[in-house]
């Protein structure tokens, strides 16, 4: 019967799902805590930059507020 298909879908549903789900995670992982920014623009390229120079440490995912700046 057409049932008969859903565990081979649900296999491969979550085949498509896990290697998306664990790539957003170890980015997380890997970035202090925070979502991956990815620049399509040279503006945000240009913001991104902003923020590895200001953050000290080389780094664009560690950054201060205005209140931490010297």
């Amino acid at each position: 019967m057409w049932f008969e298909i859903l565990p081979g879908v649900a296999v491969m549903g979550a085949c498509l799902l896990i290697p998306g789900v664990a790539t957003a995670y170890i980015h997380r992982f890997t970035n202090g805590g925070k979502e991956k920014r990815v620049a399509y623009y040279s503006y945000q390229w240009t913001l991104m930059e902003r923020d590895r120079r200001v953050s000290g440490v080389n780094r664009y995912y560690v950054s201060k507020g205005l209140e931490n700046i010297d």
